[in-house]
């Protein structure tokens, strides 16, 4: 995908998506953001992908956004929606994806890092809204104010300072922060504990919280109920409670 510079493997019911373009801080020209589609339809049609590690070659940058020097080329306007890959909108999985962050995540790379379910980040990662510098948009970044608060956000977007792995964990952006060597691991535990559970009751929690985001509280939990209900009938929720009674793990079908 993208020539090599995508890398996509999946064992265990673990998908790795890596962007290997380290020489260029991982920064997202044509042909990584062509492997960047590939491999999140690889994903979505993998049956047997249960969860998906997005993350970059090196210690250095996870992402450093938009490759400048081709944007400059180019003379890019105003980008096409299907600019970069963004789930939910241009591309959908109910399946959850983890951002595991290895060193800076600026602008298209913090977005990639938005668009991401759960964030796992090295001690030395940074993440920083730098459109501001450039004079170009972030319009990705809307739905940040439902992810932290809001004056934090605004104040990533018209500083373009870069926050710490530390406080991007503070404010709610990041769900663990550990030592860049143990990186890898963390993410892969986080991913083997999801595989662990229930498949459809996994998909339907997802579906859950980003809905109640665009709800009222009631019409939030209406909403749960309506998209927990086929879980609920399903094999497995019947297979759950039968292997807890015989004491043993549970046989999921993700039916």
């Amino acid at each position: 995908m993208g020539g090599d510079l995508v890398l996509y493997d999946q064992s265990g019911g673990v998908a790795r998506m890596t962007i290997n373009r380290p020489d260029a801080a991982n920064a997202l020209n044509q042909d990584v953001r062509d492997g960047l589609f590939d491999g999140f339809r690889r994903f979505i049609d993998d049956d047997a992908a249960l969860v998906l590690i997005l993350t970059g070659t090196g210690e250095r940058a996870f992402s450093a956004g938009a490759d400048l020097k081709e944007m400059a080329a180019t003379g890019l306007a105003v980008p096409p929606a299907d600019y970069l890959p963004y789930l939910g909108r241009n591309l959908h999985t109910d399946k959850p994806v983890i951002a595991a962050v290895n060193g800076v995540a600026y602008a298209g790379g913090f977005f990639l890092a938005q668009m991401c379910d759960l964030v796992v980040a090295a001690e030395h990662a940074r993440f920083a809204i730098t459109e501001a510098k450039w004079s170009r948009g972030a319009p990705w970044a809307a739905p940040l104010p439902w992810l932290i608060p809001p004056r934090v956000a605004l104040e990533l977007m018209i500083t373009a300072e870069p926050i710490s792995a530390r406080r991007a964990y503070e404010v709610g952006l990041v769900n663990q922060v550990v030592p860049g060597p143990e990186l890898s691991e963390a993410a892969e535990a986080l991913a083997g504990r999801i595989v662990a559970n229930a498949p459809l009751a996994v998909r339907a929690a997802k579906a859950m919280v980003y809905a109640a985001a665009e709800r009222g509280w009631s019409e939030a939990l209406d909403e749960g109920y309506r998209i927990f209900e086929p879980v609920y009938r399903s094999a497995d929720a019947q297979e759950g409670p039968r292997a807890f009674q015989e004491k043993r793990s549970p046989r999921w079908q993700g039916r």
